[in-house]
């Protein structure tokens, strides 16, 4: 009996790598373990499934691990798993992301990667820490697994060997990278001042609600003469501001509503019912002319509202205005859900599976146009495992090209994070203009993603659990967590100076802007405490895709220049 739990726990040196069951039990504890301890909460706090970490630390301190080889090839494409359904989820709204206010948002994120960066480097030259250290403090300081993988790995690819340290110092670093944010956030909020009901007003009065970047409807009526006779498909190029007509009222017929076309003609005291971005609002009312209140569902109208999925794949990557919605089937498209963000009806605007539209017509016409777009849930809950297989496979191919700059003496790589990463961010944004079906539900790639990361840290901690304890007592270690202090709050305050006294941030979605250039759901989550408006989920999904690409590119060439 000793022998076989001997052979299940220690290995069975007769097999390789101690044997399947072995390896697999070890594996699946670290991560079991590691999930069950996430769920704990200190002050409201979580690490989440950082504590997987810190149960292979411990399983490899007390002699509990695998093949070194089997580890490296788990630890590896674990990555690739989370890296790359880390791209399929960011990507859609990645370039979006630098339009309107969303540029500036990005800019002070990238202030908090630079001044990390550069402190980073100033902390390596003053201590003389190996760049390895200081990198794995970075990774931890900014709460950011995948620059600690993509950093592990170009170390690899350049030196053949692995790099303990840099995943001893993110142990090391991470939990007060979690605090130190969160503490950040709430000494801004009383340098500041901030009243928070006085942010949630303001934000109110600039974009009508919280979000700005969200979609909203208002009642107007027609008072602008310039515009009478005009039919509805040539006003949009005259207000220069994208928007759709649900619904008309007609002034000669104040009872009746009507579902307008493009050729619908307006004429003076109209009353419309508009869908348009929150942040075109203003300019939309200032030229049809002022708001009004209406009651559009009344029950003199046969028209009718209703969400509808888009499932059948001939649809992907189509044009709405190819479908001639109207003219084919009586029934206007207002809106479209993608991806929990909601999208005017442009008539330019690609499909995509997964896509909610909002129909409106009559019952009947909207009972055909479900037909035609599919509104099946069950086609949505068949996997498209193609797409994901050969963007992993380009990915690696990708990663593994390498570039040569002047002045750089070793190739630089995209690596196994950087490259299925970019891959997922093409593909996911550009795939269903290639007829590529790339939709993946949210359970399926947040499966994916937990996955991935779960056995990343799993592998991480098995690795750097031999010389965890004597690093921190013996070589100084524990010196690297004010050393990730400095790089976790410097970083924060500047950039929180920068957004709110130069770009005039609302201060709530300055603090999820804060929260996503660290790449920290728990201070997201602290953030979203603090009101009750989305505005730090606003500013957090703003940035997250760049600064997300940021640190794991930055991770890899801080360790080919300096190394």
């Amino acid at each position: 009996m000793l022998d076989f739990l001997e052979n299940m726990f220690v290995g069975n040196p007769a097999q390789w790598g101690g044997g399947v069951a072995h390896s697999v039990l070890i594996l699946s504890l670290v991560v079991a373990i590691g999930v069950m301890f996430g769920k704990i909460k200190i002050a409201g706090v979580s690490f989440g499934v950082t504590w997987i970490l810190f149960i292979g630390i411990i399983f490899g301190y007390l002699g509990f691990n695998i093949n070194e080889h089997l580890l490296h090839f788990v630890k590896e494409f674990g990555l690739i798993l989370f890296v790359y359904s880390v791209g399929l989820q960011v990507g859609p709204g990645f370039f979006s992301a630098f339009r309107k206010g969303g540029l500036s948002l990005n800019i002070i994120a990238m202030v908090v990667v630079a001044v990390g960066i550069a402190l980073t480097v100033i902390l390596h030259y003053v201590t003389g820490l190996p760049i390895t250290t200081m990198v794995g403090i970075l990774s931890g300081a900014v709460t950011n697994t995948p620059g600690l993988g993509a950093a592990q790995q170009t170390f690899t690819d350049l030196t053949g060997n692995n790099a303990p340290e840099t995943a001893m110092a993110y142990a090391v670093a991470y939990p007060l990278g979690v605090v130190g944010c969160i503490l950040s956030l709430l000494v801004m909020r009383y340098i500041f001042k901030i009243d928070v009901k006085k942010e949630e007003s303001a934000a109110m009065e600039v974009s009508g609600n919280s979000g700005g970047q969200a979609v909203s409807t208002l009642s107007l009526v027609v008072r602008n003469a310039a515009i009478a006779g005009k039919r509805i498909s040539d006003l949009e190029p005259i207000v220069g501001r994208h928007f759709v007509v649900s619904r008309i009222c007609k002034a000669e017929q104040p009872d009746m509503v009507e579902m307008p076309n493009a050729d619908t003609i307006i004429a003076m005291g109209d009353k419309l019912l508009l869908i348009a971005k929150m942040y075109d609002i203003e300019g939309i009312i200032a030229f049809f002319g002022e708001v009004c209140d209406v009651k559009w569902d009344t029950g003199s109208s046969q028209l009718i509202s209703r969400r509808v999925l888009v499932t059948r794949p001939e649809l992907n990557g189509k044009h709405l205005s190819s479908l001639k919605i109207r003219n084919n089937l009586g029934v206007n498209i207002t809106r479209i859900n993608r991806s929990g963000v909601d999208l005017v009806a442009n008539p330019h605007l690609r499909l995509q599976m997964g896509d909610r539209v909002t129909i409106v017509g009559s019952e009947l016409c909207v009972s055909h146009a479900e037909k035609v777009l599919g509104n099946s849930l069950k086609r949505l809950d068949h996997p498209n495992l193609i797409p994901i297989f050969i963007g992993m496979a380009l990915g690696c191919l990708i990663g593994s090209i390498p570039f040569i700059f002047p002045g750089i003496p070793q190739p630089v790589k995209l690596g196994l994070a950087g490259g299925p990463l970019i891959v997922a961010i093409l593909v996911s944004r550009f795939g269903p203009n290639c007829k590529l079906v790339t939709y993946t539900t949210m359970s399926a790639n947040l499966m994916i993603r937990e996955i991935g990361i779960s056995l990343f840290l799993a592998c991480v901690g098995l690795g750097a659990g031999n010389g965890f304890v004597d690093t921190i007592l013996n070589e100084g270690g524990y010196v690297w967590i004010g050393y990730g202090v400095i790089i976790t709050v410097v970083p924060l305050l500047i950039a929180g100076f920068l957004g709110r006294y130069v770009y005039k941030v609302n201060y709530l979605k300055l603090i999820g802007v804060l929260s996503g250039s660290m790449t920290n759901p728990p201070a997201l989550a602290y953030s979203n405490e603090q009101t009750s408006c989305d505005l730090p989920s606003v500013g957090y999904a703003t940035v997250y895709p760049l600064t997300m690409f940021l640190r794991v590119l930055s991770a890899q060439l801080l360790i080919i220049f300096f190394m």
